[in-house]
């Protein structure tokens, strides 16, 4: 008997633009060799529909699988969420397939096996008819909204993507979700209905249970985690900001600024924070506190914090981000990054603003204008001389081009100057991005550098000649497509420590 093979993590494919959506067909790898996703406009629909591809079963093979599957319920003793290596866990699986099989008397090809072990493999490792979608690292969302509805995806090319996968029984569902919260450690049931969790892979998931809470039937949605974060050099390639800009968040951040980015759903807020992050000095001791954890850095200094749900109706045990903030500057951080803010941990984080930490953090909102309404009106409730101590609001957007492709670009770059009682707020715009030109324009002046240059006794002309100098090395360094975050990071750390050596090394002196 042959031994099953997957390769659960095939090369990333490299997706070509196209001028109309009418023109996507695109096939790459899921679960290799078994199943593959394929993104094709359809006419009938109007639209672009991402097919997951996998093996077809003969009736004869149906029944063998059956019948395995049913035997494996009974012989199984040990649940895969034990299992932390997914190889073990597969050996442990095949096993006693081939046990059963002896049992049953079953023999099949070579073929039939392999096929048999994969739908095997997917329904008890892992999560059934999305096990697939967990592994496309395009996809950022996966969302089920009921029974007999396609699940949907949030593609990060083509956006909202319906899929070709229906479920067809609550129980499907429900079982699906009870898995899940296994896996998390949680529990869910008909008197504790929603389910709010973090997967072993990091993935948020987010489910309700039962069809009195959501009528359309039991629901769910996935978060997925990235586990290789964005550069600014993939996001100078990929045109959501200059080598300009960047240079100008890097001493931003070296001057311990205070920031916010902000922008709708999906514009990729954290992806842009991530990326500046890099930036930090190696030495700096920096403390991270998010719900889901999505930010990744390749510094020694480093405090990741994740808050915890209650267990069950009680609220026992609960960790709130409000409860990570306070005791993150105990810990005597020089950055303090909250993933998102929305209520009372602003207060903190804005106390720790004033107390001279570098914060940053995301926050949904469209403008400059919106970010001090929220942040000045319940329930939050700052008072205006808090909020003027932020320095830089970045504003993310993203928007489908004629092909139907995501664009994510740095919309406009806010300096606060002065925040009034009545919520007025005056601010600079040193860069912007030009929808109808395609390009980001610079209006000369920074507010930022004003204040930088007066705290630290740097004149304003050496900040710009310095930013001239990054952006040459980032730009350089593009060209290059040194895209990896752990050697980026190293890099600019080197930069840190001997300026010039980096700069003669790629032939910048």
């Amino acid at each position: 008997m042959p031994k099953f093979y997957i390769d659960l993590s095939p090369p990333i494919p490299n997706i070509p633009k196209f001028a109309d959506k009418k023109q996507v067909d695109v096939i790459y790898p899921l679960i290799y060799p078994y199943a593959y996703a394929r993104i094709k406009y359809v006419p009938q629909l109007g639209d672009l529909i991402y097919f997951v591809l996998e093996p077809k079963l003969t009736d004869t093979e149906k029944q063998a699988l059956e019948l395995i599957e049913e035997g494996l319920k009974e012989v199984l003793n040990v649940g895969f969420s034990r299992f932390k290596d997914v190889k073990k866990a597969l050996e442990y699986l095949e096993d006693n397939v081939q046990f059963v099989m002896s049992e049953l008397g079953i023999d099949l090809p070579d073929e039939s096996y392999n096929k048999i072990m994969y739908y095997i493999f997917r329904d008890f490792i892992g999560l059934g008819p999305i096990e697939p979608l967990m592994h496309d690292p395009f996809i950022e969302d996966i969302e089920c909204s009921g029974v007999n509805i396609p699940v949907f995806v949030v593609h990060r090319i083509f956006g909202n993507l319906r899929t070709n996968i229906i479920f067809k029984d609550e129980e499907e569902i429900r079982k699906l979700i009870e898995k899940m919260a296994q896996r998390a450690g949680r529990y869910v049931s008909y008197a504790e209905p929603i389910l709010d969790a973090t997967l072993p892979d990091g993935s948020r998931v987010n489910a309700t249970y039962t069809s009195d809470i959501t009528t359309r039937g039991p629901t769910f949605t996935i978060r997925k985690f990235r586990k290789e974060p964005l550069t600014p050099i993939d996001l100078i390639l990929n045109g959501t900001a200059t080598p300009e800009i960047f240079a100008y968040f890097w001493l931003a951040v070296e001057y311990k600024r205070n920031i916010l980015v902000i922008g709708p759903t999906a514009a990729g807020k954290t992806t842009f924070l991530n990326a500046i992050l890099m930036f930090i000095p190696p030495t700096a001791r920096i403390v991270t506190i998010e719900e889901t954890r999505e930010i990744q850095l390749y510094h020694e200094n480093w405090i990741p914090a994740v808050s915890r749900p209650a267990f069950g109706l009680s609220g026992y045990g609960e960790v709130s981000l409000f409860d990570l903030l306070k005791a993150s500057f105990r810990q005597r951080p020089d950055y303090v990054v909250v993933g998102e803010i929305r209520g009372e941990e602003a207060y903190v984080l804005f106390q720790g603003m004033a107390s001279g930490h570098a914060c940053l953090s995301t926050m949904h909102a469209t403008d400059v204008k919106a970010v001090v309404r929220r942040l000045i009106t319940p329930p939050i409730n700052l008072p205006p001389s808090l909020v003027e101590l932020l320095d830089i609001v970045a504003s993310m957007i993203h928007f489908k081009d004629k092909s139907g492709s995501i664009r994510r670009v740095l919309k406009e770059t806010y300096e606060i100057m002065e925040v009034y009682q009545n919520g007025d707020v005056k601010y600079n715009v040193p860069f912007r991005y030009n929808f109808a030109r395609n390009t980001f324009e610079f209006y000369g002046t920074s507010y930022v550098f004003k204040k930088i240059s007066k705290e630290y006794g740097i004149s304003e002309e050496e900040l710009w000649e310095e930013l001239k100098i990054r952006a040459r090395l980032l730009r350089k360094l593009a060209e290059l497509g040194i895209r990896d975050y752990r050697i980026f990071t190293k890099i600019i750390q080197a930069y840190y420590i001997d300026k010039n050596y980096v700069l003669s090394y790629y032939g910048l002196r």
